[in-house]
């Protein structure tokens, strides 16, 4: 409450203020209204310099990346800038110029590719405007907004050229897009008086379906090659061995044979391996069991065991040597 009560006796010193000066310039009309009319002429030109002033801008205050191109009566007349540029106004006007370097974003487009797949490109231009009054002057004369014809020209030839590629070059080839973007916008630029600096691709949108395929593929391709890699090493493997192989006599073959078969027997396997000599006589035993007593199973040992013996002497020997 202590806070509303001065602001409010403020507004009514203020209103009454200005209702005393209302008076008073009618009692001053009043009496000197005689001197008044003689000076009419007078006192329409100041109301008149009054209201040019308050509607009007007469001086123009220019950084020094601002030019000025001021028309009289509808034709250029002139740059003015950097610093205070007169005009006479309502005969002249002006168009302030920004001759900074700009950022346009182009929207983001969607395009289809040549092998007929949806991307979206994003993409940035970096312009500015020459200084030389001839290209100040062609910004506003040449074109009505060269900012949004830019970029609609960049959207326009993004489309044709990205449209021409397929995807796989489209990503590999994005500094020849920029380039190409570029040289495309070169031509229409100076006639406006603008120079492109760059044209940016600053993101390539694949579709995720699009970028799961590719995914699955090179994951394939990659199994395929491991798997042709594992198959020439096991390939050379296997030439090793054969080369070891061709040097070793029968007695070694056999010798280290019976090594293996001992250190599978020194193990927890539940299966044992036996030389295959030593098989055929076992299969050869089994057939000859069928049917047979307690006498003729004795014979038929007896008949095989010079063999094996002959067989474990041999490999014995082979070991030894």
């Amino acid at each position: 409450m202590s806070e509303v009560a001065p602001s409010s006796a403020v507004k009514q010193v203020i209103f009454l203020g200005i209702i005393m000066l209302i008076i008073g310039l009618i009692f001053a009309a009043i009496l000197y209204q005689d001197a008044i009319i003689r000076n009419i002429m007078w006192v329409a030109a100041a109301v008149a310099f009054i209201y040019l002033v308050t509607k009007y801008q007469f001086i123009l205050m220019l950084q020094d990346y601002e030019r000025a191109v001021i028309s009289r009566f509808g034709r250029v007349n002139r740059v003015g800038g950097p610093g205070w540029a007169i005009q006479l106004p309502p005969f002249e006007e002006s168009v302030v110029v920004d001759l900074r370097t700009l950022t346009i974003d182009v929207p983001k487009q969607h395009i289809i590719t040549k092998d007929q797949i949806e991307v979206t490109i994003d993409a940035v231009i970096y312009m500015h405007v020459n200084r030389d009054n001839a290209s100040v002057i062609n910004s506003v004369v040449a074109v009505k907004d060269y900012q949004q014809a830019m970029q609609l020209y960049v959207i326009s030839l993004l489309r044709d050229v990205a449209g021409s590629f397929v995807m796989a070059d489209l990503i590999q080839n994005i500094e020849t897009l920029n380039v190409q973007l570029k040289e495309g916008l070169k031509g229409i630029s100076e006639q406006w008086g603008v120079e492109v600096m760059s044209v940016e691709i600053q993101s390539i949108e694949i579709p995720k379906a699009v970028l799961d395929a590719l995914h699955d593929r090179q994951a394939a391709e990659q199994r395929k090659l491991a798997k042709f890699e594992d198959a020439a090493a096991h390939k050379r493997e296997i030439e090793v061995v054969k080369e070891a192989a061709e040097n070793l006599s029968d007695k070694a073959l056999a010798y280290y044979y019976v090594k293996a078969i001992e250190k599978l027997a020194d193990g927890r396997a539940t299966k044992l391996f036996f030389p295959l000599e030593i098989t055929k006589i076992a299969q050869e035993i089994g057939d000859n069991l069928s049917g047979k007593n307690a006498a003729d199973l004795e014979q038929i040992f007896k008949k095989y065991k010079p063999a094996i013996d002959a067989y474990l002497k041999q490999a014995g020997k082979g070991g030894s040597n």
